[in-house]
């Protein structure tokens, strides 16, 4: 491993550093879903996750003995389980100090990994919690010379407040409302009428509001990397959201185009550019690393817009590292790594953002159970390569850790959440397909292989209805069964 004190200059001394690694960096996450396949460019780094996904046959994934039957109500809370566990905890004391990366982490996170001598290789949770807010992110973006859709902000309790809101701003009535924080459309509400605020209003009063006019948009997410030498911009996805099928949320997420061709010229850099703008701005504010932007283009005028910021490691992680390492020769997230290990680097930005422009078509589904039930799982698909034939079946063809290990268009690669002896549940994320090609039409609709994938999965899984003394261990609100 180079010294700490040697400057690396160049991909080539980057790659060979990272590859010779030995500092322990743990991927504390409920699945290895978010960082999958960084184990083969990064020595030293092993996933900590609570789900099997992998069946004990990943040589990178280790998987604590369960204690208990712990309720989860949130991503932190698992991550603060794995941290806190004894197997772990005696694994970490073992070795050198080492980096911890979560998706989701809060204060006892930080108080657990400082007590074991963890450093979390994340901009602080106090830091990266302002900035989630989406009044914050739209302050910021403003700073930064990028505009939201046209909005206004406030707070309202009654219908009349919000349309006197909206009158003087000049805005309409049709608008899209927004609270600070949530994800996946959860906390995004579609109104323009007073029935609409009546449905919404018990989770809107006493909040403060982003409220935006709604226009005929076309959304999207990129992930940038906010580094010392500037900011980095991945590919330009679209969003697939919404579709029963696939998920019981209205607007609610369910992947993601990966398609150079579904924006009409021009788009794609403007959404670097709005990338690059808001990472130079993050970085102002002490964040550096990876961060996830959600656009709108406007269909009308191909205006781009912000939509919001997730400063975090997100659902846009998975096909950023695909694409960047397939297509670009290096991950993006290697330079997140970068800048949180004791080493000095240089790097020609402009030379590394032109590597990731040009790329194929892939597409990432994330199946969530739609039936309004609760059952124990008696048999799930197993994490891998599976094949569809003609009539949409499909078969499970080979053990597999990493995306890019698919072939054609017939294949897909799926990770499993959820497995035998386990619950299933209305809302639950069961588990993720990525595959070469598109599955959403350019009026976004969803294709008809997207929807045999999800029926084909879905079909894989058996469960039994539960008995009355059934003790199962289920968050309290069931919305925070989200894994990915």
């Amino acid at each position: 491993m180079a010294d700490a004190t040697e400057k690396l200059t160049g991909l080539t001394d980057i790659y060979r550093y990272l590859r010779r690694n030995k500092k322990p960096i743990y991927v504390v996450m409920p699945t290895p879903f978010n960082l999958m396949g960084l184990d083969q460019w990064v020595g030293g780094l092993e996933f900590v996750n609570y789900f099997d996904v992998f069946d004990g046959q990943h040589p990178r994934v280790f998987k604590p003995t369960q204690i208990g039957a712990p309720v989860f109500q949130t991503m932190e809370d698992v991550g603060n389980y794995l941290v806190d566990h004894p197997e772990f905890r005696d694994r970490v004391k073992e070795r050198e100090p080492g980096l911890a990366l979560f998706v989701m982490f809060d204060e006892k996170t930080e108080d657990l990994c400082n007590d074991l001598g963890l450093r979390i290789a994340l901009p602080p949770n106090e830091l990266r919690h302002r900035l989630d807010s989406k009044i914050e992110t739209t302050r910021l973006g403003n700073e930064a010379g990028v505009a939201s859709a046209p909005n206004t902000m406030g707070t309202a309790d009654s219908y009349e407040e919000l349309c006197a809101l909206t009158e003087a701003a000049g805005i309409g009535n049709d608008l899209v409302v927004q609270t600070p924080y949530g994800d996946s459309g959860r906390t995004t509400f579609f109104i323009k009428s007073e029935a609409d605020w009546d449905k919404y209003a018990s989770k809107i009063m006493g909040e403060d509001l982003k409220v935006m006019k709604r226009l005929n948009h076309l959304p999207g997410t990129i992930e940038g990397c906010a580094t010392r030498h500037g900011t980095l911009a991945g590919p330009v996805m679209t969003d697939i959201t919404g579709f029963e099928e696939i998920t019981p949320y209205k607007g609610g997420w369910c992947g993601n185009d990966i398609s150079p061709a579904i924006l009409p010229d021009g788009v794609p850099e403007k959404v670097r550019e709005m990338t690059r703008k808001l990472g130079d701005r993050l970085y102002e504010e002490g964040y550096k690393g990876v961060f996830c932007v959600d656009f709108l283009l406007d269909t009308d005028t191909n205006e781009v817009y912000l939509g919001e910021i997730n400063p975090r490691i997100s659902g846009a992680t998975p096909p950023t590292n695909l694409i960047t390492s397939t297509y670009g020769g290096c991950p993006l997230f290697l330079f997140h790594l970068l800048e949180y290990l004791d080493v000095d680097y240089e790097i020609d930005v402009e030379e590394i953002q032109s590597r990731w422009n040009h790329y194929d078509y892939w597409t990432q589904l994330i199946l969530k159970q739609t039936e309004d039930k609760v059952e124990l799982i008696t048999q799930a698909p197993q994490s891998g390569i599976w094949e569809m034939d003609d009539a949409g079946e499909i078969t499970f063809k080979r053990a597999g850790h990493n995306i890019n290990a698919l072939g054609g268009e017939q294949e897909g690669f799926y990770l499993r959440v959820f497995g035998v002896g386990e619950y299933c549940y209305h809302g639950a994320d069961l588990g993720c397909v990525l595959a070469r090609g598109r599955m959403q039409s350019d009026d976004r609709e969803l294709l008809e292989r997207a929807k045999l994938w999800n029926k084909a999965i879905k079909a894989e899984f058996k469960s039994i209805p539960l008995t009355v003394n059934t003790e199962v261990p289920m968050p309290a609100d069931m919305t925070a069964g989200k894994w990915f």
